[in-house]
């Protein structure tokens, strides 16, 4: 391999851990996020009301305008949003980079080497997916229901216009 090569080749390499222990942090969110997603739709339904988050956020803010409502909705749903669309990119890198090292373990022949390097691989690109499964999921849903309250929000009468 030539110097870039060389480079780029143990750079990469350093990236490894960070990436993996991003990948937890991801899959330990998303299960919290499943929790809280599972806890929610059991009040839903068994017909208590459940959190209403856009109707709280407005109590605390009368003045708050739609802008603000929408803008709120989108901070709670971002966090789902960032980890089900990274998980997969950083799930990709953390099975590309012990790729290189399985390689190099083929052209030697060595067998633990190859095992060892793609069960890190597997396992991470597995973790990665079933993190950016959840969130997608808790996303979509989570997102209709807060589109539903903002809309059941907003057309409701205002305490102005009942009295008017």
């Amino acid at each position: 391999m030539t110097f870039l090569e060389t480079l780029m080749f143990e750079v990469s390499k350093l990236f490894l851990m960070p990436v993996l222990v991003i990948l937890a942090i991801m899959f330990t969110v998303a299960l919290l996020y499943l929790g809280a997603f599972l806890a929610e739709l059991a009040a839903r339904m068994t017909g208590r009301a459940g959190s209403r988050p856009l109707f709280r956020f407005r109590a605390a803010n009368p003045a708050a305008s739609r802008d603000a409502l929408e803008l709120h909705l989108l901070r709670r749903l971002e966090p789902l949003r960032v980890v089900s669309r990274v998980a997969p990119m950083l799930g990709l890198v953390a099975t590309m980079i012990p790729m290189g090292p399985a390689l190099v373990a083929v052209s030697q022949g060595d067998t633990a080497g190859i095992a060892e390097n793609l069960v890190i691989a597997f396992a991470a690109v597995i973790i990665a997916l079933l993190a950016a499964a959840i969130t997608y999921t808790v996303l979509s849903v989570r997102r209709r229901w807060l589109l539903e309250e903002l809309d059941a929000l907003l057309s409701a009468p205002t305490e102005g216009a009942a009295h008017g």
